[in-house]
């Protein structure tokens, strides 16, 4: 009897034998009760706004207060809008982890991902830290893990090619050309190595660029610290505008010098602008105010430091991306994933520590800072962390707490 050939549109991934452990599976059904109670609670708040809009209450009041309170209740709407998308996310997502669907669920959760950071960072800007950011930060870790576990590429080789990408990039790293993309897509790897060693390389290489640029023309001969972190010679923002830099134009570093220039200008520009937006939004902090220079944005970016993020980015995709990779190759390669994982985790305790300076730094300014039942995070960074470490740390920093969108 002659057998069935497979049906074309059958993924090679969907075998029955090939399905999930059992905690992912559970973890599904937890994602499908949960989205389903998230659609059920926002649904029904959001038939109890409007039943009080239809009551009459008065937006004039918002607009007495000022324009943080307009913002915050912009962001508000943003926070329901992204908490409905998640559950519905949610609840799809634990309908393909029981199904054993290996197909696309790894684009989902990277999907997910994204959108769990806007979750974050608007209950960030509405509260601070407080009690309910810890489970979005436990679902984007888990979300990070399955996207990992899910991707088909990385599961039909992760045990095959062990032993001979270990040998290739010893071979590699002899050679100086550990981390190029052997593809030909781009210039080089996007993994988590190199962009790692991206960030780190260019918050060092920008906060000496920056504190250069003030000795020289905004105050001659005065230093300034305008380190972005409480430790380390460290400036996010230009490690951040790198990493983006890096995946917008790996595939296109030979293009043509205009087009680079204004992509790196683009990008480094609107996260300038966000960055400041969200910090004074977030805190009330401003670190720069462009305000009456030439084509400035509500003082946030102007044309200057538009032309001056162009440059920057070309210079880095063209000429400073080749000397960081044979920077990091110096790196022992069988060291390198260690050391990575290392200073990965010690960076991302020095911000998450920097992010609840500056929440308590701003609660001691607006008065609202209860010192008598704090948590013991908040109870550190008070004792050691006060307002004078503060501005003597971020020295080019100045708070407002009225421009702060604080509920």
């Amino acid at each position: 009897m002659q057998k069935k050939s497979q049906p074309k549109h059958m993924k090679s991934e969907d075998f029955s034998s090939d399905k999930y452990p059992w905690f992912i599976r559970l973890y599904g059904i937890l994602s499908i009760i949960g989205g389903g109670v998230q659609i059920v609670a926002t649904v029904l708040a959001t038939l109890r706004i409007i039943k009080l809009v239809q009551g009459g209450f008065d937006f004039s009041q918002l607009e007495a207060r000022g324009h943080a309170s307009i913002t915050t209740l912009v962001i508000a709407i943003v926070l329901v809008i992204v908490s409905v998308i998640l559950a519905a996310m949610f609840f799809v997502l634990g309908i393909r982890l029981l199904k054993n669907k290996f197909h696309k669920t790894a684009t989902l959760c990277h999907v997910m991902i994204a959108v769990e950071a806007i979750d974050l960072v608007c209950r960030f800007m509405l509260a601070g830290i407080e009690a309910d950011l810890i489970a979005p930060t436990v679902n984007m870790l888990i979300l990070f893990a399955l996207e990992a576990y899910s991707d088909p590429a990385l599961r039909a080789e992760r045990q095959k090619r062990f032993r001979e990408q270990k040998l290739a990039d010893k071979e590699a790293q002899e050679a100086g050309t550990l981390g190029r993309d052997t593809t030909g897509k781009g210039y080089i790897t996007l993994n988590f190595f190199n962009v790692f060693w991206v960030f780190v390389i260019c918050c060092v290489l920008g906060l000496i660029l920056e504190i250069i640029w003030h000795m020289v023309v905004v105050e001659p001969g005065v230093y300034q610290d305008r380190a972005g972190l409480l430790y380390g010679p460290f400036s996010p923002i230009y490690g951040f505008g790198a990493v983006f830099m890096t995946v917008a134009l790996n595939r296109y570093y030979k293009s043509n010098p205009l087009i680079v220039f204004l992509v790196a200008a683009t990008i480094g520009s609107a996260f300038e602008y966000f960055v400041s937006w969200f910090f004074e939004t977030a805190f009330g902090i401003v670190a720069w105010d462009y305000s009456g220079t030439f084509l400035n944005i509500n003082g946030r970016v102007n044309f200057m430091f538009f032309c001056i993020w162009g440059v920057l980015g070309l210079a880095w995709v063209r000429y400073l991306l080749p000397i960081m990779l044979k920077a990091v190759n110096i790196i022992p390669w069988n060291w390198r994933y260690g050391v990575t994982t290392v200073c990965a985790v010690l960076l991302l305790i020095d911000g998450g520590l920097t992010l609840a300076s500056f929440d308590c730094w701003y609660e001691r300014m607006a008065g609202t800072m209860d010192y008598e039942h704090c948590s013991a995070i908040v109870a550190f960074c008070n004792e050691n962390y006060d307002n004078e470490f503060m501005q003597n740390r971020f020295q080019s920093m100045t708070m407002n707490t009225d421009n702060a969108s604080r509920v």
